[in-house]
């Protein structure tokens, strides 16, 4: 259909400050283009990576039908246990936030599953995180406080009791 033009290296920094403007602009879609452009002249470029990912879950609550999908497959190409353990806590608090956002049955328990399960990994990036970053506590104390504010809880056990009839 049609051929992507490629970025020059040379404009990269620059693409990357304005992937970072949309996103700033609640333009998820205009970053995520920016920053694949960036990738496909640069695969590695983590700053376009996180930007990427960043602005897919941005998408989650937009009511966009998107998946979580995209965001978990580039968590294996970021560099460090570090990063690779925050941003899985970051897709999983989004998660959250869009089930939330988008109510309906079991959006309460649906919401505290994947915060708890974000805690779990922002607990585990606290003790790998670089001196003078608390970037993980900070999120972990988030996901606290929607729980504590939305009184979320864990989804009831059912204990069901089978007839031997």
């Amino acid at each position: 259909m049609f051929e992507l033009k490629p970025l020059s290296r040379e404009a990269i920094p620059a693409a990357l400050e304005k992937a970072t403007r949309y996103r700033l602009l609640n333009e998820p879609a205009e970053a995520e283009s920016i920053c694949l452009d960036v990738l496909r002249a640069d695969p590695d470029n983590q700053q376009a990576l996180v930007i990427l990912l960043l602005a897919l879950t941005d998408r989650f609550s937009k009511g966009y039908g998107v998946s979580d999908t995209q965001a978990q497959e580039l968590l294996p190409r970021l560099h460090g246990d570090y990063e690779r353990i925050y941003h899985a806590g970051i897709i999983c608090e989004r998660k959250a936030k869009a089930n939330l956002h988008h109510g309906g049955p079991g959006a309460g328990f649906n919401a505290f599953e994947f915060l708890r399960e974000a805690m779990t990994c922002f607990e585990k990036a606290e003790k790998l995180r670089p001196p003078g970053n608390d970037d993980a506590l900070l999120r972990w104390n988030t996901c606290a406080r929607i729980i504590m504010r939305n009184k979320l809880g864990p989804r009831p056990r059912e204990d069901v009791q089978l007839s031997l009839e």
